[in-house]
């Protein structure tokens, strides 16, 4: 299986899309209930992508999955935080790939200055939960069927993981765009050799 780890672009949406649409209609990994239309998720690929990664990892051409990261919160305070995702297609599980997404992924955010990452899982998806300690994630509480989906109230756990010593005067971060080429495709290319 030839893997290619790369930064999303435009034209990718429309698989990414796919891809996440039967996360909405089949499971309660994702609060949404309606799929977006392909204008809504470029505008929300876009205003993430003004500041973070977006990766997609492609199997002998094909789109495997993808992993971005996002604004955690809203506060100025907050700059330093990011949130963070993993979507696979159902047949490419088990393979490695989200491992090396989530590699990629947390290699470029501190490379941009991010301190702290949070995953915000629903609490009956073991295995995300099970993925991300094997990262170093750590459980910070529990928001108590907080969620209601296909006729069942959710659990929803919050995970945290600092990824840098906390400096006492943070530089801010720097957008993933305003990166040296070199050295995103250094972290890319360094993950791509999933078996």
């Amino acid at each position: 299986m030839a893997i290619l780890i790369r930064e999303a672009n435009e034209t990718d949406i429309p698989g990414i899309l796919s891809l996440y649409s039967v996360y909405i209609m089949e499971t309660t990994h994702t609060f949404e209930y309606v799929v977006p239309s392909i204008a809504i998720f470029k505008d929300r690929f876009n205003t993430v992508t003004e500041q973070f990664p977006w990766l997609i990892c492609e199997a002998d051409g094909e789109l495997a999955g993808y992993a971005y990261a996002s604004t955690a919160f809203k506060r100025a305070a907050y700059q330093w935080d990011a949130d963070l995702a993993v979507y696979l297609d159902e047949k490419f599980h088990r393979r490695g790939i989200a491992t090396a997404l989530y590699s990629c992924l947390i290699d470029l955010l501190k490379l941009q200055g991010y301190y702290n990452l949070y995953a915000v899982i629903t609490a009956d998806n073991t295995s995300s939960i099970d993925f991300h300690r094997s990262f170093g994630f750590t459980d910070i509480g529990v928001f108590h069927k907080s969620g209601y989906k296909m006729g069942v109230w959710l659990d929803v756990l919050w995970m945290e993981k600092s990824i840098r010593r906390h400096n006492l005067e943070p530089a801010p971060a720097i957008a993933c765009r305003d990166l040296d080429a070199a050295a995103i495709t250094a972290i890319l290319s360094s993950h791509n050799d999933v078996r």
